[in-house]
């Protein structure tokens, strides 16, 4: 009886040994950090290795800051292009040419407006109106064709181009994981786990950069066809309008 009960005591206090000692274990095992992750990358990596993850970072926040002012631009010029849909003849002249758009719609209006006020004299005589004002209305419409194509060459050139920069990080740690192997004279996992996982944290933050500036691109393309659509529309209604416009 006495030896069971000794026997049943030790269980007890090694259990709770046990469980005293868990704590200090869970924080030994938190407090140990990653040493092939991002912050290994940084703190080990040579001058090349940390000048490519600086270029991607600049990259990929000119992609997500020209794409964010892209959308907020063009969510306007929409909207715009919608309530100026709602007016009709000098009224429509006259809400475009007031418009606080950056030489869009404006700049559209203006330019119908002038080419109207032009038409006298010996110019009327050798061009007829209805020409004058399209050629105005249509110079005035690519020039907006233009601005809206401002800053996707950006998004584009790092579409196409952060996927080879992160292959040359890629390429870099390779190449420091063949120069640890011949250094050391054994291909041993503590001597090339730090190098290949440098060059895979580098092929992933290049196609992490790529892949939004790829659909970023395409979708900003999209939307731009809807504001030019908008923007030819309402041309259109202006020409028309200036037509009938009475000559001063």
């Amino acid at each position: 009886m006495i030896k069971n009960t000794r026997a049943l005591l030790g269980k007890v206090l090694g259990a709770a040994g046990l469980l005293t000692a868990l704590p200090a274990l869970a924080a030994e095992t938190v407090s140990t950090s990653n040493p092939y992750g991002i912050d290994a990358l940084w703190s080990q990596g040579d001058f090349v290795a940390k000048g490519t993850l600086i270029i991607l970072l600049i990259m990929s926040a000119s992609t997500w800051y020209v794409g964010i002012v892209k959308l907020l631009e063009q969510r306007r010029l929409i909207k715009q292009g919608h309530e100026l849909l709602g007016h009709h003849g000098s009224d429509l002249q006259k809400a475009a040419s007031e418009l606080a758009d950056e030489g869009m719609y404006s700049a559209v209006a203006q330019a119908g407006i002038e080419a109207a006020a032009e038409h006298k004299g010996e110019l009327a005589n050798r061009v007829d109106l209805n020409t004058w004002v399209a050629m105005a209305i249509s110079d005035a419409v690519d020039s907006a064709s233009h601005h809206m194509q401002n800053g996707l060459s950006v998004i584009a050139t790092v579409g196409s181009t952060a996927p080879f920069v992160g292959l040359f990080g890629t390429v870099w740690g390779i190449y420091h994981a063949l120069v640890k192997i011949g250094t050391s004279g054994q291909a041993s996992i503590d001597k090339v786990a730090g190098p290949v996982g440098e060059a895979l944290i580098m092929t992933a933050i290049g196609l992490a950069v790529a892949v939004p500036a790829v659909l970023g691109y395409n979708w900003l393309v999209r939307r731009n066809k809807l504001v030019l659509d908008n923007v030819r529309v309402v041309s259109g209604r202006l020409h028309a309008s200036l037509l009938n416009t009475p000559s001063r």
